[in-house]
């Protein structure tokens, strides 16, 4: 899978397919996307590929601990987004700058107690008024991609600093 922004300046390539895909209809994403919500595809970041000048930009989250967002320098698109649960280790992206948008429908809808009125969800897709629990709703093999990015994650902090 592949993508990128508008004015081409940014392309980026997915070594795998996404964990898990969240629609997300809470009124920040909302705000931010202007539109309806947010389609994100969340993939470990070491399997994420960016080609491009990028900007990252803090935004404020309803949490209080912000959201990264990856931009095109240029065109100023948002391609992902780093969450403070994750952070690094994982990118939401922004499933419409796929090249193939379709390929990625949501998994879940989250947040729904502010979804907007006029639009009607599928019910053959789960859906939330809040969040939901991974370990209920992933399957078995991007449960393990998870705890597999955890534990890559750890790794690297225990590593003793480089001299000099």
């Amino acid at each position: 899978m592949q993508g990128g922004c508008t004015c081409g300046a940014v392309r980026y390539r997915l070594a795998d397919r996404p964990m898990f895909t969240n629609c997300c209809h809470c009124t920040w994403c909302q705000r931010e996307t202007g539109s309806a919500f947010a389609l994100n595809a969340i993939i470990e970041t070491d399997l994420l590929t960016v080609d491009g000048a990028v900007e990252r930009v803090m935004l404020p989250s309803a949490s209080g601990k912000g959201q990264e967002v990856v931009r095109c320098q240029t065109c100023k698109v948002a391609l992902y987004s780093h969450y403070a649960g994750a952070g690094r280790l994982a990118a939401f992206v922004r499933v419409g700058t796929m090249d193939r948008p379709a390929d990625c429908p949501p998994e879940v809808h989250i947040y729904t107690a502010t979804k907007l009125p006029w639009l009607v969800l599928d019910d053959r897709v789960p859906a939330f008024e809040g969040y939901y629990s991974l370990k209920e709703l992933w399957p078995a093999a991007a449960q393990q991609r998870r705890e597999a990015m955890k534990a890559r994650a750890a790794l690297v902090a225990d590593r003793p600093a480089p001299l000099g």
